[in-house]
């Protein structure tokens, strides 16, 4: 029968393996976001390029969202030009959704 501090190394280690495991995820994710951003800045004007900086310091997820959005079409062949803020403000006004107006009635 293991003993009390055998079973404690043990749970250590896998807690450890496990940390480990989520960290190399991690690295491996931020690598693929890395590779999805470096595309599609190049397919962004400067204007594009410090609207996409501002937002990605503001709001790290609707950027993620821009990004993955706009990866995709480079991917599919839907984008050949460059993007311009405008372009960007649009598909960015589509992922936001539009907030619902409420109607306050007398009675």
């Amino acid at each position: 029968m293991p003993t009390l501090d055998e079973i404690r190394k043990r749970r250590l280690e896998e807690m450890m393996q496990s940390q480990q495991q989520q960290a190399q995820e991690q690295a491996k994710v931020q690598q693929q976001i890395e590779i999805m951003e470096n595309a599609v800045k190049q397919l962004l004007t400067k204007e594009a390029l410090v609207r996409y900086g501002n937002l990605k310091s503001a709001h790290q997820e609707k950027a993620l969202q821009l990004l993955l959005i706009l990866f995709q079409a480079i991917q599919k062949g839907q984008i050949q030009s460059k993007i311009d803020d405008s372009t960007l403000k649009k598909v960015l006004e589509q992922l936001t959704p539009k907030p619902r107006e409420f109607k306050i009635k007398r009675v």
